[in-house]
């Protein structure tokens, strides 16, 4: 893939108007946009149309963990939207995620549409080794991201979601085929504000990832279209 097709940018905004603003002053240096919880809670459903409508792809980041057949339901429901990825918690279990799976490839077939990728949410890019232990968590943040995106590819998901910090051990031990989407990647420029296991977009690609997600440091630039720029060219290797 070219590097404009593997930069996922978060539309981590509170309103359809702004995410829309957004979306138009980006498309031209940007062809993926992430609508995570606060976008959807905000405007329901439908900004996954007007997203799409600017040409761009759609990485529906709602992280579903819920019972597997609470999360069969969802999954069914946001594969009508037809974005081209979609996530759920890996520890909601292997059950949860392969009746998932197999739910969102009858309902794509039905409607005959091309089937959402599905992934997993591993271990959240905002956890360190402290967080997990005071949440039980047994290992380190490593073990645990391979544990689980291993029950992931068991289960028949597409990829993971996990941070740079796991996402070479997960290409080596998961294979070229798996596809793995990387947040908490800060250009050399910027801050890290909440992220705990961070790297640089360059750093993120030679490891492996096939996708990098950035919000703040484009969306909150004075000039985002210049920092998807900057970001793109930090981005080759």
């Amino acid at each position: 893939m070219n590097v404009i097709d593997r930069l996922i940018v978060a539309l981590d905004v509170d309103s359809e108007d702004k995410a829309i603003a957004m979306a138009e002053r980006l498309k031209s240096d940007v062809k993926f946009f992430k609508i995570g919880l606060e976008l959807f809670s905000s405007c329901g459903p439908q900004i996954v149309g007007r997203i799409k409508e600017t040409g761009c792809g759609v990485f529906l980041d709602l992280k579903f963990h819920d019972i597997p057949t609470t999360v069969v339901k969802a999954a069914v429901a946001v594969t009508k939207l037809e974005p081209l990825i979609f996530n759920l918690h890996a520890l909601g279990g292997y059950d949860m995620m392969r009746r998932a799976a197999e739910a969102v490839a009858d309902e794509a077939a039905r409607l005959k549409i091309v089937k959402p990728k599905i992934l997993a949410v591993t271990i959240l890019t905002s956890l360190d080794e402290k967080a997990l232990k005071e949440i039980g968590v047994g290992g380190n943040s490593k073990e645990a991201v391979l544990r689980l995106a291993g029950l992931a590819k068991k289960a028949g998901l597409d990829g993971v979601v996990a941070s740079p910090a796991e996402t070479k051990a997960i290409r080596e031990k998961m294979g070229g085929d798996f596809l793995i989407v990387t947040p908490g990647v800060r250009p050399e420029w910027a801050v890290a504000n909440d992220q705990k296991r961070i790297a640089t977009p360059k750093a993120a690609i030679r490891d492996g990832a096939d996708y990098i997600v950035i919000g703040r440091p484009i969306t909150e630039s004075k000039n985002p279209a210049e920092a998807a720029r900057a970001i793109l060219k930090e981005m080759e290797i």
